[in-house]
C-alpha cells in the first residue's frame, strides 16, 4: 500500500474523525478567546486576491501542468492536474496597496505563463474549461482505478487531501457525483468534476472584529448585483453536449453554471456545504458555525499542539478548508507585514473569503472586480446604508437570479431611502456610488477609483457581461449552422484570443 492510499484510509477512518473532532472543540475554545479579547484586531483594513486558470496546449485542448511549474513560488496546485492557482499576499487597503496587489498579480501571472510556455502550454483566464482534452471530457474525468478500497482519479493532483475529500463525497454518493443541468445529466466517478470550474476571490479583512458581522452580512446582500455583472461560464466541455437541442441548452443554461456545478458535486448526498451562510451576529458565531458543520477528510497535525499564527488552531482551520459558503470568513493568520508601533497589525486576524466570482478574462477585470467588492462593503457599512436591512431570503434569491440571468436578473436592493427595488439602474447607481465611497474611505481618491472600476462599469453601462458574450456567440455560431459542441469551440477559441490581446472585457463591447 503506498502512502497516498495509507493517508487516505487513514483519514477515512473513524478513529481519525473522532480524534480530529476532539481537537477542534479545544481549538475553539481558544479561538473564541481570541474573539473575546480582540486578539484579531489590527490597525488597517487589508486585501488579497485568488485567483484560478487552467492550462491548454497549443491547440486550445485541456492540457496538465507539469510539477516543474510550481517549483517557484509564484502559483500553487489545485485540484485538477490542469489547474493553477494564483494570488496576492495580502497588503494595506490604500490606494499603494491596491497598487502593489495588481503589480504582484501581474508579475505572477507573467512568470507562470513563461514556465508554462517553456512546457508548450499557455494559461487560459476563464470560469470553466469548455474546449475538452484529446481523449474527450468524460474520459479525462472518469479516468479512475481503486487502490486498496480507495478510489485514485488519474487527472487530480496527488494530494492526500483531494484523495480524502474525493472519497468522502463517493461514500455519501454511493460511488458517483450526479451532475444535472441543462443539456447534460450524467453522473460521474469522482469530484474531479468539479475541476471544470476556476474562480476568483477577493479577501477583506476586517480591523475590528465588534464590526466585522456587519460587513459578512453586508457582502450577502451584494452577491446578486456583483455577480450579475462577472458571470462568465455558461457551457460545459462541448463534447457533454452531443445531441443536445442548441436552442434550449443557450437559451436555459445558467449564465454563471459554475455554481451549480460547484454545488452539486461537493453536495453529493446529503451534505450541503456549498451554499449561501445564514447572517452573523457576532464574530464567535464564526467559530461555532465550523465546530457544527459537518467533518469530511480530516487530517491530523503532528504534534498535538496549537502554535503561533497562522497555525494556532490547525485543525479547526482544517475543517475551515471544507466550509464551502459562498461568503466565507476567517480566523488566523495572512495579515500585512508588522507595522512599527504598539497599534500593529498583528499575526491575527478576521477576514472576509467573497468566494461567487468566476474567473475573469483579464487582470484588469479581475482586479476591477476586487476594488469594487472591497469597496462596495466598506461604503454600505460606513454610510449605514440600509442595504444591511434587505431580508436574507431576498438575497439569496438574488444571488441565484444572478447565477441564472447574469445581467438581466432581477436583483433586491434596499435603496439609501430605505425602498425595496429591483431597478437595475438604482441597483448599480447605489453599488458604484457605494463604492466609490468606501474606497475613498481607504484613500483611493477619485481618478484612481474610476479607473479601477472602469471595465466594470462599462459592462454595468451596457448591460451584459462575458457569459452573455458568450452566449451570443455560440447563437450566432449556431445560426450559421455549426451543431452546438462546434459552436461552443469556436466560440472558446474566441474568447481566448481576445482575452489574450485586450487589456478588459470593456474592449470587447
Amino acid at each position: 500500500m503506498d502512502d497516498l492510499v495509507a493517508a487516505v484510509r487513514e483519514s477515512l477512518s473513524a478513529e481519525t474523525r473522532a480524534a480530529f473532532d476532539r481537537r477542534v472543540e479545544r481549538q475553539s475554545a481558544l479561538a473564541k478567546a481570541d474573539c473575546r479579547s480582540a486578539r484579531l484586531d489590527n490597525r488597517d483594513f487589508a486585501v488579497g486576491l485568488e485567483l484560478e486558470a487552467y492550462a491548454v496546449d497549443g491547440d486550445g485542448r485541456l492540457g496538465a501542468v507539469p510539477p516543474s511549474v510550481f517549483e517557484a513560488a509564484d502559483c500553487e496546485k489545485e485540484l485538477g492536474v490542469h489547474n493553477v492557482e494564483l494570488h496576492t499576499e495580502p497588503d494595506v487597503l490604500d490606494v499603494d496597496g491596491l497598487n502593489r496587489q495588481s503589480a504582484q498579480l501581474r508579475e505572477r501571472l507573467r512568470s507562470t505563463r513563461d514556465r508554462l510556455a517553456d512546457a508548450g502550454l499557455r494559461l487560459v483566464l476563464d470560469g470553466m474549461w469548455t474546449v475538452p482534452p484529446a481523449e474527450g471530457t468524460a474520459v479525462y474525468l472518469g479516468d479512475v482505478e481503486e487502490r486498496h478500497g480507495v478510489v485514485v482519479a488519474a487527472n487530480m493532483r496527488s494530494d492526500p487531501r483531494y484523495r480524502a475529500l474525493d472519497n468522502d463525497a463517493l461514500r455519501r454518493g454511493d460511488g458517483e457525483v450526479p451532475i444535472s443541468v441543462p443539456g447534460v445529466d450524467r453522473a460521474f466517478p469522482s469530484i474531479l468534476v468539479e475541476s471544470l470550474t476556476t474562480s476568483m476571490q477577493p479577501h477583506l479583512q476586517v480591523p475590528d472584529s465588534a464590526a466585522f458581522p456587519r460587513y459578512f452580512n453586508a457582502a450577502i446582500r451584494t452577491l446578486g448585483p456583483v455577480l450579475a455583472l462577472a458571470a462568465n461560464s455558461p457551457f460545459l466541455p462541448a463534447d457533454l453536449y452531443e445531441g443536445a437541442d442548441p436552442a434550449t441548452v443557450v437559451d436555459a443554461t445558467p449564465h454563471e453554471l459554475r455554481v451549480p456545478v460547484f454545488e452539486q458535486s461537493v453536495n453529493v448526498g446529503d451534505l450541503r456545504k456549498v451554499r449561501v451562510p445564514r447572517d452573523v451576529d457576532g464574530v464567535e458565531d464564526v467559530v461555532d458555525r465550523l465546530v457544527a458543520d459537518e467533518t469530511v477528510a480530516p487530517f491530523l497535525t503532528d504534534p498535538d499542539e496549537a502554535g503561533e499564527y497562522p497555525t494556532a488552531y490547525p485543525e479547526l482551520d482544517h475543517k475551515r478548508g471544507t466550509y464551502w459558503r459562498w461568503v466565507r470568513a476567517v480566523i488566523g493568520g495572512q495579515t500585512p507585514a508588522p507595522a512599527a508601533g504598539p497599534e500593529r497589525n498583528d499575526e491575527a486576524s478576521v477576514r472576509i473569503e467573497y468566494r461567487p466570482l468566476p474567473t475573469q478574462p483579464t487582470l484588469r477585470d479581475a482586479v476591477g472586480l476586487q476594488a469594487l467588492v472591497v469597496g462596495l462593503l466598506r461604503g454600505v457599512v460606513a454610510t449605514d446604508h440600509p442595504l444591511e436591512t434587505l431580508d436574507w431570503t431576498d438575497a439569496e434569491a438574488s444571488f441565484y437570479a444572478a447565477v441564472d440571468d447574469g445581467p438581466n436578473a432581477d436583483l433586491a436592493w434596499v435603496t439609501a431611502d430605505g425602498e425595496r427595488t429591483d431597478d437595475p439602474a438604482v441597483v448599480y447607481d447605489e453599488a458604484f456610488a457605494l463604492a466609490r465611497r468606501g474606497l475613498d474611505a481607504f484613500g483611493v481618491d477619485g481618478d484612481a477609483a474610476s479607473a479601477l472600476l472602469a471595465p466594470i462599469e462599462a459592462r454595468r453601462e451596457a448591460r451584459t457581461s462575458p457569459s452573455a458574450w458568450k452566449k451570443a456567440r455560440v447563437r450566432e455560431a449556431v445560426a450559421a449552422g455549426a451543431s452546438l459542441p462546434e459552436a461552443i469551440v469556436s466560440m472558446q477559441e474566441a474568447y481566448v484570443r481576445r482575452a489574450e490581446g485586450t487589456a478588459s472585457f470593456a474592449e470587447w463591447l
